[in-house]
């Protein structure tokens, strides 16, 4: 089995593409990152193909003034220049799978080649996430950021075209199934974590200490934390919230700031661990998400995780036992979990050790890349059935 990956940009496609040659399957991985820097993935610079010129593009567009944005969108034409691009730099092989908004050519010239395509879609269907945005995002009076017209079209063209589609979490699997997407054409894995990069050390002082990490912004639901936090008035307990912030998020930091919420961050991926160990419980109140990769590396450093239906979160997460799943915009139910492991530190110590355990046994890198390895294998099965069935007939 041979399997070409395509990517524009990083996301998880390099964990993917480093477990398939592990094992032997990986045929190529195109993706707009410099060589240098996929090969530190420990993919060979021979099983690269990189397509940097659209990533230099993409992040040109992204540091120009916002009145030139509003004048132009040209998200849809980097995405676009990207897959045709890709669509032409790629061998006969067994299966070929790449990022939705920038897969449709590449998965059309995939299927004249006899390959199976599938598409990877990290986040809710399209028209799902679009909704709860918008939703999110009038209630606050903000200008919602979504994605062009023309990728979203295109986007649902890929789910039409495609063989299967790859998801990480059974929320994800619930917004396809809602849409009368066929269940068989859905492929759920979960991803992984790296045990080498996260891993617990000792905390340095006895203050209760809340972790929030990823982007600062209206989808992450990082409003609701800080209100949480800020209506509970904790003694001893700070708040820590790591990533980059989005302007929308300036006012909202203003109103809950009560000298005990500290932004840090952004750090690099292999310094997290750091931070994440200082902290008592992790927080992520996502409104929408496919599965919040920052959660099983919180676990991984000994954090018990408090997250929504909508973060992922409840196909690694056990409710009780290695963490809380709470609604989405349940404030109370977020401050009644927080107080309940503020009280009981012994068992909110016990529950960090539980996740710890969780993610160690069944949800690192090498786990996720066995069973996507299964899945293709299942894949390539179904097609020979079906093509067997059809000479027969």
């Amino acid at each position: 089995m041979k399997v070409t990956v395509s990517v524009f940009g990083r996301f998880h496609a390099f964990n993917l593409a480093e477990q398939l040659f592990k094992q032997d399957a990986l045929n190529k991985l195109i993706t707009s990152y410099p060589a240098f820097e996929v090969v530190k993935y420990g993919i060979p610079g021979d099983k690269v193909t990189s397509l940097p010129v659209c990533e230099l593009i993409n992040r040109g567009w992204n540091k120009v003034q916002p009145i030139m944005k509003n004048c132009c969108n040209a998200e849809y034409l980097i995405a676009e220049f990207y897959d045709r691009l890709a669509s032409m730099r790629f061998d006969q092989v067994d299966i070929v799978t790449g990022w939705t908004f920038s897969f449709l050519h590449t998965l059309r010239k995939a299927k004249s080649m006899g390959a199976i395509t599938i598409v990877e879609r990290g986040s809710s269907h399209i028209l799902s996430q679009m909704n709860i945005l918008k939703e999110e995002y009038n209630t606050y009076g903000i200008k919602p950021r979504l994605a062009h017209p023309k990728l979203i079209e295109k986007e649902l063209l890929e789910y039409k075209e495609a063989d299967y589609i790859s998801i990480p979490s059974s929320f994800v699997k619930r917004t396809f199934l809602d849409k009368n997407f066929p269940k068989e054409k859905l492929i759920h894995v979960p991803y992984g974590v790296n045990l080498d990069d996260f891993s617990q050390i000792p905390k340095e002082d006895n203050i209760f200490r809340i972790i929030h990490c990823g982007g600062i912004n209206i989808r992450k639901g990082v409003h609701y934390l800080l209100q949480a936090f800020y209506e509970l008035r904790l003694p001893d307990a700070e708040l820590w919230i790591i990533g980059s912030m989005n302007k929308e998020m300036l006012p909202i930091f203003k109103k809950y700031d009560n000298g005990k919420v500290f932004h840090k961050g952004p750090y690099r991926q292999n310094k997290l661990y750091k931070y994440y160990s200082q902290g008592s419980v992790f927080v992520i109140m996502s409104i929408e998400e496919g599965l919040a990769m920052v959660q099983p590396q919180a676990m991984a450093c000994g954090l018990p995780v408090i997250c929504t239906t909508n973060s992922g979160g409840e196909d690694i997460i056990r409710h009780g036992k290695d963490g809380f799943i709470i609604p989405i915009r349940d404030v109370e139910a977020l401050k009644d979990k927080i107080l309940y492991l503020y009280k009981n530190p012994e068992i909110c110590k016990a529950m960090g050790q539980s996740a710890k355990q969780r993610v160690s046994n069944g949800f690192t890198w090498e786990d996720y890349g066995t069973k996507m390895i299964e899945a293709y294998k299942q894949c390539l099965q179904n097609k020979t059935s079906t093509n067997n069935a059809q000479h027969n007939s």
